[in-house]
């Protein structure tokens, strides 16, 4: 909850748009939950494993739009989930200072940025195969780093598929939203392994986090979201980013 308690009602406003929007790119959107936590105040120790939770819900409902209209490739997710799935919970146990997290998340922001300004967004016809060993590397890394810092790791995951041409669009957002829910469990469990408890509040921000993100992965897996609504939560990122660094 906020430090200023009169704010999270607004807080709750803002989140199933969070919850929209990452989710018609295939993502769980904890790299956006936690730049609105950390906007709104949060404390520290709470921010990690809402966002955890919020994850598997909005990815979960992600992967299963995307994966009905038939963009999911297996054998792509397999090679980065095998290693990215125990480093994840490696990640998740491991405890780091509030000021060193707060400057990872704000660098990890950047691909948040990037994403939601479609940078990334570029196809290209020819797609290349994965080698095992490449997944596994990559898939390690991010796992690592999700769990440390509780972001399922599909906002890294989706630019790297694209720029090395691994797979389109929607074939990187189905890919990535089940990452991202193999990888926020696997955070959670390190983090509940360490007594971490949830705020009594999840319940009712996961329910309104998966209206938003329902609506999100229905249109996303169908249509382009809303090109001025990216612009926005870009622009709400750029201030989260900002704050993270110097504060």
């Amino acid at each position: 909850m906020p430090a200023d308690s009169s704010l999270f009602w607004l807080f709750l406003i803002i989140l199933p748009v969070v919850a929209f929007l990452y989710a018609g790119v295939g993502h769980g959107g904890a790299s956006g939950y936690l730049a609105l936590m950390s906007l709104f105040s949060f404390a520290p120790d709470t921010m990690k494993p809402t966002a955890l939770l919020l994850n598997l819900f909005v990815a979960g409902i992600a992967f299963y739009h995307y994966y009905r209209q038939g963009y999911f490739n297996k054998k792509l997710f397999l090679y980065f989930a095998v290693s990215s799935i125990p480093m994840a919970f490696l990640g998740g146990t491991m405890e780091i200072d509030a000021g060193l997290y707060k400057k990872i998340l704000a660098v990890l922001l950047i691909f948040a940025i990037l994403k939601m300004l479609n940078v990334f967004g570029k196809e290209n016809e020819t797609i290349k195969d994965v080698k095992l060993w490449q997944g596994l590397l990559i898939g390690g890394i991010i796992g690592f780093f999700s769990g440390l810092i509780g972001i399922g790791g599909g906002i890294i995951l989706s630019p790297v598929i694209l720029l090395l041409h691994w797979g389109k669009m929607k074939q990187a957002a189905a890919v990535s939203a089940l990452f991202i829910w193999v990888n926020s469990a696997a955070g959670l469990a390190g983090q509940f392994s360490n007594g971490v408890d949830l705020n009594k509040w999840s319940l009712l921000m996961v329910v309104i986090a998966l209206i938003g993100g329902a609506a999100g992965g229905y249109y996303g897996s169908k249509k382009m979201t809303n090109s001025r609504l990216r612009y926005l939560l870009a622009f709400v990122l750029v201030l989260a980013s900002v704050k993270l660094f110097f504060t």
